[in-house]
């Protein structure tokens, strides 16, 4: 039984409308249930429902064989496994915003207060800007930081761009853009090859990627 982590959230849908187009079914209610581990109808896959943010490293460490993930994920984690595809859904962009009337551009700024939940994707981008910067991490409601006075910007990941809009937000640059990836720990794709090649062939089938030899490595 190979194990998957699905991230909950805004990616759970997607990700549960590709593993039906690959065969593999669970009970309607996974959505909406509170359980968070789910056995396949034919038993051989088990999915553990898991926050986005936990997804890289339950596979790192085997807790589950196969992943899928944002790539910002992947970027803020960096941990070890094999990225192996771009699944093309939950379309997405890490950015930088300031607020629509800033009392001072960023551009004008030396120093910079910056509030994000991806400390290390905003110290990688900024510190090649040339300029000093302290990093204020937050875990939600970043949107806010500017106006309760504790940040100058912000780094967040948007989609559409409506929920910085809504709370008088501008974006200023594109840091990197995301889509879910299917990632599997290195271990699992040593020991369970056979079954996570054929996985890997039917979503690649399904996406209508070529197969190659590397599939059988």
């Amino acid at each position: 039984m190979l194990t998957i982590a699905i991230p909950k959230g805004r990616m759970l849908k997607d990700t549960l409308k590709l593993l039906k187009k690959a065969g593999i079914h669970f009970d309607k209610n996974i959505e909406s249930s509170r359980r968070l581990i789910h056995d396949s109808i034919d038993k051989k896959f088990r999915a553990f429902l898991i926050r986005p943010k936990d997804v890289p490293t339950y596979v790192e460490n085997r807790g589950t064989d196969i992943g899928i993930v944002g790539a910002e994920l992947l970027f803020e984690e960096s941990v070890d496994v094999y990225e192996l595809l771009d699944l093309g859904f939950g379309y997405c962009r890490v950015v930088v915003a300031e607020p629509e009337s800033p009392k001072k551009s960023i551009k004008n700024k030396d120093y910079l207060r910056i509030a994000t939940k991806y400390p290390n994707i905003t110290e990688k981008f900024f510190s090649c800007k040339g300029i000093q910067f302290e990093i204020i991490k937050l875990y939600g409601s970043i949107e806010l930081a500017p106006y309760a006075g504790i940040a100058d910007i912000i780094v967040d990941l948007v989609s559409s761009g409506a929920t910085l809009k809504a709370n008088k937000l501008t974006e200023v640059e594109t840091i990197l853009t995301s889509t879910a990836r299917l990632i599997v720990n290195r271990i699992s794709f040593k020991i369970n090859n056979l079954e996570i090649i054929d996985f890997i062939k039917k979503i690649k089938n399904i996406l209508k990627i070529p197969l190659n030899t590397g599939d059988e490595t």
